[in-house]
């Protein structure tokens, strides 16, 4: 204590305690995000729930059906008919789980040089149904021998959610489902474009904000929205040295397009 009364203050030490509580709350709000990421991947994959139910009734139709048919002929060629369907079927529900339970997951490699065509088709099959069943038609023009620097499990997420959103855009109507990439000087440019609902020019601004959605109100699980999609997309890209944009209109589709470092 001074001579006067007053006490000192050691501001080495409060500064220290200061950059402790705020070294702290990075490091929770690192955690914070990590688990809303994850949240929002498994709400993705909710809203395809719907799909993928459909899916695995139509193949779950042809194993009963056949069975039922070799077991009630007792014949050992349509046992073996049965079986041979029943595999196949089988196999392909093994595919879409394993798929589906990769996206689930919380693994975030690290940055990569790797192509971009086979995480664009990941991406695809993790809606869980072809596309064509719902009028849509695809087109995937990805040179295979295009790579960039990127996180694989990432870049899947953000192009899992973009195709997701264009496909409700696009349910009750014929639709086009286009995912393009190239690559223009140090950066690689990728573009899924759809010819669905579009966007308000109103809206465009906030898209990217956490709990913006234009779904909010919509009836139909598959269709739904909590607002945490392209928030998350655009959180994905800029932890990837990437950036996301999007260019609508409404009743004309819309148009994102992701640019990632590029990669010999």
């Amino acid at each position: 204590m001074n001579h006067d009364g007053s006490t000192n203050i050691n501001l080495s030490d409060a500064e220290g305690e200061v950059q402790h509580h705020l070294d702290n709350l990075d490091r929770q709000m690192a955690a914070l995000q990590q688990q809303i990421q994850r949240l929002q991947r498994l709400a993705s994959l909710g809203t395809v729930s719907t799909m993928l139910a459909h899916e695995f009734n139509n193949l779950l139709t042809p194993i009963i059906s056949h069975s039922q048919f070799a077991l009630s002929r007792g014949e050992p060629d349509a046992m073996r008919g049965a079986l041979e369907k029943t595999l196949k079927s089988g196999q392909k529900m093994a595919t879409l789980c394993s798929k589906i339970l990769g996206m689930a997951t919380d693994d975030r490699t690290a940055l990569v040089v790797a192509p971009i065509l086979p995480v664009a088709q990941e991406a695809i099959d993790c809606l869980g149904r072809d596309l064509t069943k719902d009028d849509i038609t695809l087109t995937l023009n990805v040179p295979q021998d295009l790579k960039a620097r990127f996180s694989p499990a990432s870049l899947q997420q953000v192009l899992f959610n973009l195709c997701l959103n264009a496909r409700q855009a696009m349910v009750g109507r014929p639709g086009r489902l286009t995912i393009s990439a190239s690559r223009i000087e140090d950066r690689v440019v990728i573009q899924v474009v759809d010819n669905g609902v579009g966007i308000r020019s109103e809206h465009l601004e906030s898209i990217f904000q956490p709990f913006f959605s234009t779904k909010q109100h919509e009836g139909r699980l598959d269709r739904g929205g909590i607002g945490l999609g392209l928030h998350i997309c655009r959180q994905l890209m800029t932890e990837q040295n990437g950036e996301i944009r999007v260019e609508s209109k409404l009743g004309h589709g819309a148009a994102f397009t992701l640019t990632l470092p590029a990669a010999d």
